[in-house]
């Protein structure tokens, strides 16, 4: 299965010149069963990582390109008065949000009550209307991409809604030579038909599941885990910078994401347990969106990644 998934992530590579760090970080949040939030200024090809990987995954990809004027039911579907002689009956209709691989694109260019549409389905992979209950597919996956708040025309995302994401994903500026490489691919899809992908079948996903969850876990690693997130909740007892920079830890379900994605980076480097290196190796996307900085820190322009980096030289590794 480690060779299956391997030729998955090279051929995805293929398509997304210059972001291996990336496609691998969305790599491990689809083997550990949790939803990407992708944050970069415009045109930095998120959208286009999302696609490549749902062409290469044997499943249904539904897309929700996210407006000022969405509402939830365009979301999640609603009952629909049908008409059959004279017999009228109320018909759920299903939104886009059924699907095996959703892209919610440019998520935060919609008000809050839109967003928040996605909670249920996200945590409790279910959607409720009109008092009925109705399930998401097996595999359920929200790949959510947004721009900087700082842009023009989008809203924060819920607190709540951020908590929900398993990782919050940076992408950056290509460098120049992977540049320069993007073109030459461009310029070659434009002009020659593209040659059928290998898709990456359901199955082997629920399988690659239930193997990183025989991944053994010591308990000096829990420890390792819990001192972390702890540290984001009593950070001035770690470091006096910590504490005038964090005002809101993380919740618990941060504890709960390094576990997961923890245990499938050991299942990906081959290895039967987890080591405090698996630990950071994920640390950053999962615990960036579910810090909140007080003033201090947005007033001396301390970035999330900066406050883990610290946290990771104060807390202590397990022996």
């Amino acid at each position: 299965m480690r060779e299956t998934i391997l030729r998955f992530e090279a051929s995805v590579n293929e398509a997304i010149v210059g972001q291996e760090a990336v496609v691998r970080q969305i790599l491990i949040a689809l083997l550990a069963d949790g939803h990407v939030l992708l944050e970069s200024l415009p045109g930095l090809a998120k959208t286009r990582t999302v696609k490549a990987i749902a062409a290469r995954l044997a499943a249904t990809m539904r897309r929700i390109q996210f407006t000022p004027d969405l509402l939830p039911s365009d979301i999640t579907g609603g009952e629909t008065l049908l008409q059959s002689g004279t017999e009228r009956t109320l018909t759920f209709q299903p939104g886009p949000i059924f699907g095996n691989l959703i892209l919610a694109d440019e998520i935060n260019r919609a008000p809050a009550k839109v967003q928040s549409a996605l909670l249920e389905a996200m945590e409790e992979r279910q959607i409720s209307v009109a008092g009925k209950t109705h399930r998401m597919p097996d595999l359920f996956l929200v790949m959510a991409t947004q721009n900087p708040i700082e842009q023009e025309g989008t809203y924060p995302l819920p607190e709540a809604q951020m908590d929900r994401f398993l990782f919050k994903i940076l992408i950056t500026y290509p460098a120049p030579a992977s540049e320069r490489d993007m073109l030459r691919l461009l310029r070659h899809e434009s002009t020659v038909v593209a040659a059928p992908v290998e898709t990456l079948s359901q199955d082997v996903i629920f399988s690659v599941r239930q193997a990183t969850g025989q991944i053994a876990v010591a308990p000096a690693i829990d420890d390792y885990i819990v001192s972390l997130v702890n540290a984001t909740r009593h950070a001035g007892e770690f470091d006096p910078d910590l504490g005038k920079w964090i005002e809101i830890g993380a919740s618990p379900r941060g504890a709960i994401g390094l576990d997961r994605a923890s245990r499938v980076q050991a299942w990906l480097e081959d290895r039967s347990f987890v080591t405090p290196d698996d630990i950071r190796a994920v640390v950053h996307p999962v615990l960036r969106h579910r810090l909140i900085l007080s003033y201090d820190a947005n007033a001396e322009n301390v970035s999330p990644d900066r406050v883990i980096d610290r946290l990771i030289e104060k807390v202590a590794v397990p022996a």
